[in-house]
């Protein structure tokens, strides 16, 4: 195992951040791992602490066939973000921004670049494309913050990994993932293996997220140099591992497991591994989401719960407004899984209390909440 440190630009007077990499095997391939990009997202983390011990295990017992890198806190930022005991890790205290919004666009910081080097060798040009994206990330002008920074660190370790897991939750949730639509085969083994509820795929949600800028910029250089071979070269998710609450022992370890069995089905690992689970859940397009909201505020009661499946007209929750008497039952506009639920219990004006994954495009432009 080898420990990278990385010091955050840009920190106040008499304070100092750092990002902490370990570093495991060795090969040609790589695997890129962070837990709790949003920072009060804790069940990543938790995860990461049992991949740690594992993976210093397995490249102990000589079993790693390539690079596995592995971030545990991945926002020291918004770890630090404390306001009267409540933990905010979502947003950056002083710009307001979402930590996983707006990552550098790979493919538009290197595509003029490229022009002239592309070659009709697909392996060649993924070395090549790969060198442009580290090259190009060096050259950026210095960070300006340290939110800029962290999200430059991120990248860099992750652009040239040949996958990408991104440790996420939700408030209260079932397990779930997000991916461009053309790696949605790729991914099955790990949705099998985490019992994961939903899959939800989308090739642009709208926000720059740093799991859709890693696979993304793969797709469109192949699509704007489409005289040339160039491999997706990074298959990257954002794996929601249940509710911000899972972070029970017997849960995280069962789910590191379950990335290590995948990431040995992908051939980065060696060794007996338990058989891949038959069953899989249906991946369905992001647009066919809905995010349910309340018509007025109230004190909001569940009637279903996260992973429970639905059908059109199929209450999801009541609302109660206690000094006007108004009553609003809310329920399902399509056919799907309850992939997450919303863990205050009182409806505000704009705010999702429950999303379903349906089969069937509802939605359309930007996908993603902030």
């Amino acid at each position: 195992m080898h420990r990278i440190d990385h010091l955050l630009p840009w920190s106040c007077l008499g304070t100092q951040r750092t990002l902490s990499v370990f570093s495991f095997g060795s090969g040609e391939r790589k695997a890129y791992i962070q837990a709790s990009l949003h920072a009060d997202e804790l069940p990543g983390m938790r995860v990461a602490v049992a991949l740690k011990r594992r993976l210093r295990e397995l490249e102990q017992a000589g079993q790693l066939r390539g690079v596995i890198e592995l971030v545990p806190v991945a926002n020291p930022i918004g770890l630090a973000q404390v306001f009267q005991a409540t933990h905010q890790g979502r947003f950056e205290f002083g710009s307001g921004k979402n930590f996983n919004r707006d990552f550098v666009q790979l493919d538009r910081l290197i595509g003029d670049q490229l022009e002239g080097y592309l070659q009709a060798d697909a392996q060649a040009n993924l070395r090549l494309i790969r060198q442009f994206m580290l090259a190009a990330l060096d050259a950026l002008p210095a960070a300006t913050s340290e939110f800029q920074g962290l999200q430059r660190l991120l990248l860099r370790h992750a652009c040239d990994a040949d996958i990408v897991l991104d440790l996420h939750c939700d408030f209260e949730a079932a397990v779930h993932l997000y991916s461009i639509p053309q790696h949605w085969p790729a991914w099955q083994p790990l949705a099998r293996r985490i019992k994961a509820a939903a899959v939800l795929l989308a090739e642009d949600s709208g926000g720059g997220s740093f799991d859709e800028v890693c696979s993304a910029a793969w797709l469109n250089l192949a699509r704007r140099f489409a005289a040339f071979p160039i491999p997706l070269g990074c298959m990257a998710t954002a794996l929601e591992l249940g509710g911000m609450a899972d972070t029970e022992s017997e849960r995280t370890e069962a789910q590191a497991e379950a990335i290590l069995g995948f990431l040995a089905d992908q051939g980065l690992i060696s060794g007996d591994w338990p058989s891949l689970p038959a069953d899989c859940c249906a991946a369905t397009p992001f647009e066919g989401a809905q995010y349910a909201l309340a018509p007025h505020a109230g004190v909001v009661s569940f009637m279903r719960s996260a992973g429970d499946r639905v059908e059109p007209g199929d209450p999801l929750f009541e609302v109660h407004d206690p000094l006007d008497d108004r009553h609003s039952i809310v329920r399902a506009e399509t056919a799907g899984v309850i992939y997450a639920c919303e863990r205050l219990r009182f409806a505000q004006p704009g705010l999702w209390l429950a999303k379903v994954a349906g089969a069937t495009p509802i939605r359309q432009g930007r996908l993603l909440s902030d």
